[in-house]
């Protein structure tokens, strides 16, 4: 398995619905890959996180019968074929429900954990453009110069815009690696500020842009007509979310 697959198949492990070929190769995989085993230790934290907040109310002793008193008082509540089965119905009904509510709590506590995960990735990233003194590997503010190269180095074409009347200047452009694939790095910069810009095709639809704040920087990300578009920067909150939202306008 490689690490798409890993990632793919989290659900079927836990659920325990992959066969013994498949789960010896999921472990074996584990055994090897650093990065694939910190994913699945979040997952399976947030799992039983997730699991110890369910909600389950017990029902004190003695209430069914003071039900059954107050329904008829002075006689004997007794049950009817009918009765027993909408009351079975309603169990099981009642059943499905809070299995659904917890399936879609579990989800979205799994995406909250895989989005803290990236973000921590992109911004690492930042980091180490500016660490290594590498922010570009083709240095222009001319976006017809930009793209082409990239032609070859990536499944997609990005896309790459000229922001300098609204204030952000494009500098270059650069390959980078990011949730187990090359993206593309587009490099702008607002005053002194550089904004790194990470661009990868998604197969999740599209959404609004979302903040972050990770290690001092801040993160803004969202996903339009099927691309991933993550910004991250010193530059403050409110001038990094018009930056994305210039860009994706």
């Amino acid at each position: 398995m490689n690490c798409d697959l890993i990632h793919d198949s989290l659900d079927a492990y836990f659920d325990r619905e992959l066969d013994v070929l498949a789960a010896r190769d999921f472990e074996r995989h584990l055994n090897h890959c650093d990065a694939c085993r910190v994913t699945f230790e979040h997952y399976r934290n947030r799992q039983r996180t997730v699991r110890a907040q369910l909600p389950y109310f017990q029902a004190p002793e003695g209430l069914v019968y003071k039900i059954r008193a107050q329904l008829r008082p002075g006689e004997r509540h007794r049950d009817t074929p009918g009765t027993i089965a909408w009351r079975a119905w309603g169990v099981a009904a009642s059943l499905v429900i809070c299995l659904a509510f917890g399936a879609l709590l579990f989800r979205s506590a799994v995406r909250s954990s895989t989005t803290q995960l990236l973000a921590e990735q992109v911004v690492s990233c930042h980091i180490r453009s500016l660490m290594a003194n590498h922010l570009v590997d083709v240095p222009s503010s001319d976006q017809h110069t930009v793209k082409p190269w990239f032609n070859g180095k990536l499944d997609f074409a990005p896309t790459i815009k000229d922001l300098s009347s609204e204030g952000f200047s494009l500098i270059g452009g650069r390959l980078d690696y990011l949730d187990d694939h090359p993206v593309a790095a587009l490099v702008y910069k607002r005053r002194q500020h550089p904004i790194n810009l990470f661009l990868w095709p998604s197969s999740d639809s599209d959404s609004k842009p979302s903040a972050l704040v990770i290690r001092g920087y801040h993160v803004v990300h969202g996903i339009q007509l099927h691309v991933a578009c993550w910004a991250v920067s010193d530059l403050n909150s409110d001038e990094l979310k018009r930056f994305v939202q210039d860009f994706e306008n």
